[in-house]
């Protein structure tokens, strides 16, 4: 009996893992400023969680990434960034609700539309168990100052973590894998 409830646990516990989504910032054509991708337009079509991983990939010796506050986000003022990630693929997951404003800090880049506001509805549900084990960080370039109070600060929302795959591009997939698992989790149950 103590078997079945250890399986059952065990399997319950993976399905927290199976509903974050990896979201390709700018789908296909990535972080850039050629082919006038519309950020704003992608990242409408997005519903953020909690947990997510925002994959930010691009040419590093053209663009980088900066979290930025809401105001030098509308202004493009990229001389006080909160952090600067600076690899060419950034993978940086989402730890709070609230708005989460990035662009690049190239000269003219965040003019001609290389910046994304990433928003995290207060009311979404996390996307992994809270306590589920954290995600390795390997730090922004610069560090990272400032508290985030949910708001639309844009400060101290998100952490660097190893670059994951891009999920086949919904988080819909992710979440039939965790029913997935949950069904084949009571099926264990029943046959232990």
């Amino acid at each position: 009996m103590a078997d079945r409830a250890l399986v059952l646990l065990l399997l319950l516990g993976l399905t927290s893992f199976c509903t974050a989504a990896v979201l390709k910032v700018g789908d296909n054509k990535g972080w850039t400023i050629m082919g006038n991708v519309n950020y704003s337009a992608w990242a409408s079509t997005q519903k953020f969680q909690i947990g997510d991983v925002i994959l930010f990939e691009y040419n590093k010796d053209f663009h980088n990434v900066m979290l930025v506050t809401k105001k030098d986000y509308k202004s493009c003022n990229a001389t006080k960034p909160i952090a600067t990630y600076n690899s060419g693929n950034d993978s940086i997951t989402i730890t709070r609700a609230g708005h989460n404003f990035f662009m690049c800090g190239l000269p003219g880049h965040c003019a001609a539309g290389q910046k994304v506001n990433i928003r995290v509805a207060k009311t979404a549900k996390a996307a992994s168990s809270p306590h589920s084990a954290p995600v390795p960080s390997t730090g922004p370039s610069s560090p990272s100052s400032g508290t985030d109070t949910g708001d639309e600060t844009g400060t101290g929302t998100t952490t660097v973590a190893p670059s994951p795959k891009p999920s086949s591009g919904s988080r819909f997939v992710s979440e039939y894998l965790g029913l997935g698992v949950s069904v084949l989790a009571i099926i264990a149950s029943l046959v232990l």
